[in-house]
């Protein structure tokens, strides 16, 4: 019994490092760039071992990609999904939003890697896991006729709202050195987008 438990702690924890290195590798040069020999390297692990977890590169891909993908899907599922008024809603999804890309600062720019090797994939991953950008948009309808917003193109709005998140995150290198902020500081103006965002946008769609 206790050694089972140990070659499951022992072989969590293995997995757990194959997985840090091939996040690290696939992030850096996407799927067609990256090398399993290169992450078993990364990982610090033979290339037999590598292939004993993740049997192919696709494999290990999809467990990288799935791991990206659920490390921010839920909040956007749950921002969509929450029972309340649209204006607290944006709030909600804003800064859940862009608390998840500081913590996995990584991620859009993988994923916009991956959309334009296989858009396929990320749509597809998407729907399996319940995200409806439909309900979002039958809320802003719903305000539009209540007269709580202006009359907006919902789609635009929505669009508007994700690329106000992502872009400080995609373009950082560029942004950061164009503003001449160190880590720290540029980390501190991401967290200060969660208020220009809100504010900018609820000026954007208040009504008249």
């Amino acid at each position: 019994m206790v050694s089972e438990l140990i070659m499951t702690v022992t072989d969590r924890n293995t997995e757990e490092i194959i997985l840090e290195a091939a996040c690290t590798i696939f992030f850096q040069k996407g799927f067609a760039g990256a090398r399993m020999q290169e992450i078993a390297d990364s990982a610090g692990i033979n290339k037999a071992l590598l292939h004993y977890y993740y049997r192919s590169k696709d494999q290990l891909f999809e467990a990288v990609f799935n791991r990206a993908l659920i490390s921010f899907l839920p909040t956007i599922k749950i921002a969509l999904e929450a029972e309340m008024p649209l204006t607290q809603k944006i709030a909600k999804f804003v800064e859940n939003y862009v608390d998840v890309l500081i913590a996995n600062p990584h991620i859009p720019a993988f994923v916009i890697h991956e959309l334009n090797t296989d858009p396929n994939r990320v749509v597809l991953k998407l729907k399996s896991h319940g995200v409806d950008p439909r309900i979002i948009l039958r809320q802003v309808d719903e305000a539009i006729a209540a007269g709580e917003i202006r009359a907006i193109n919902g789609e635009h709005f929505l669009i508007n709202l994700l690329s106000l998140c992502i872009f400080p995150f995609v373009a950082r290198p560029v942004a950061q050195g164009i503003l001449q902020k160190s880590n720290e500081e540029y980390t501190l103006f991401l967290q200060q987008r969660k208020s220009e965002i809100l504010e900018f946008v609820m000026q954007s769609i208040k009504a008249s």
